[in-house]
């Protein structure tokens, strides 16, 4: 009985490994190949992205709204909606997550906004995305407003939701 049994393990066993497959990315991770046909930006879209990168190295201060006082990640998206686009947004990450339409990770485009949860809840953290899977952000306190990737493994492990605002 031992023999026919070790035999019929092994056997169980080979099946198993079979079917298993190769390991899977966890749900939502986004990887470079979703940027690769993005759809084309309107003009008021690439304005805010444009006048957003005009904002790069701007120190970070937490609730900070004004650039030249230092930005937090909502005040960040706040004020290049207010002055590229003349758009009055307000609030937190949250509050903004809340704004637009959603959009997948596939349909993104410039100007759209990226939601992230980076302390353990919900729509913690904002960004505006730029394109080809770069979003400008103010990263923290030890930081200043900087393009980063969607696709880093950082940055995809914690990625939310993306709203439009913009036709």
């Amino acid at each position: 009985m031992k023999r026919i049994l070790c035999p019929a393990l092994f056997l169980l066993a080979l099946v198993l490994a079979g079917c298993a497959g190769p390991p899977r990315a966890p749900a939502g991770r986004i990887t470079p190949a979703v940027f690769r046909d993005e759809p084309m930006a309107s003009p008021a879209a690439r304005e805010v992205g444009m006048y957003a990168l005009m904002l790069l190295q701007t120190g970070y201060q937490f609730g900070g709204k004004n650039p030249s006082a230092g930005l937090d990640c909502s005040g960040l998206v706040t004020h290049v909606y207010r002055e590229a686009a003349a758009m009055p947004l307000k609030g937190n990450a949250a509050a903004l997550a809340r704004e637009g339409r959603p959009v997948g990770p596939g349909q993104l485009r410039t100007g759209d906004l990226v939601f992230f949860n980076t302390l353990g809840h919900s729509y913690s953290h904002v960004g505006i995305y730029l394109g080809n899977g770069d979003f400008i952000h103010a990263p923290s306190a030890r930081g200043r407003v900087r393009v980063e990737n969607l696709a880093t493994r950082y940055w995809s492990d914690r990625f939310e939701a993306a709203r439009t605002l913009l036709d």
